[in-house]
């Protein structure tokens, strides 16, 4: 399972207008360690930026990530997995957050249920947002450096 950190970035951004402009970016990342986490971003954001700050690294609260070939944006989804207690016999949910990609809410929701298609749980989508992040880097498993999933 993977364990995926929520890092900060701040550089010099070149807008549209040809102006720069310092804004913060937010970026998953999939790592096992702290260090781990702003090694690999830093390694990421080197791509398109000399100049950049690490302003933040926390462990993402996120379970699992479901990603779409055509999705932009970050939809975050909280879920009620639904439990039954067979010694009482009250039902009892347990929220989980995933990550899935979208370019519209709509998009996110129906990506989340084909995601989520085989599972035999029982759940309900409670919330879905919008998220500031940019992008989300998978854990490199080959040994060859840094790998992006889309």
């Amino acid at each position: 399972m993977a364990t995926w950190f929520e890092t900060k970035v701040r550089y010099n951004k070149t807008m549209e207008n040809g102006t720069e402009k310092k804004v913060t970016e937010s970026f998953m990342v999939d790592a096992l360690s702290f260090t781990e986490a702003e090694a690999r971003i830093s390694e990421e954001v080197a791509h398109f930026t000399s100049d950049f700050t690490i302003s933040a690294v926390k462990i993402s609260k996120v379970a699992e990530i479901f990603r779409q070939k055509t999705g932009d944006k970050w939809y975050l989804v909280k879920a009620a997995f639904i439990t039954l207690d067979e010694k009482t016999a009250v039902e009892k949910k347990s929220i989980t957050q995933f990550l899935v990609a979208g370019d519209s809410f709509k998009e996110a929701y129906d990506n989340f249920l084909e995601g989520m298609s085989g599972t035999l749980a029982d759940f309900e989508v409670n919330t879905i947002q919008e998220t500031p992040i940019m992008d989300v880097y998978d854990a490199d498993l080959s040994g060859k450096g840094t790998k992006k999933e889309d």
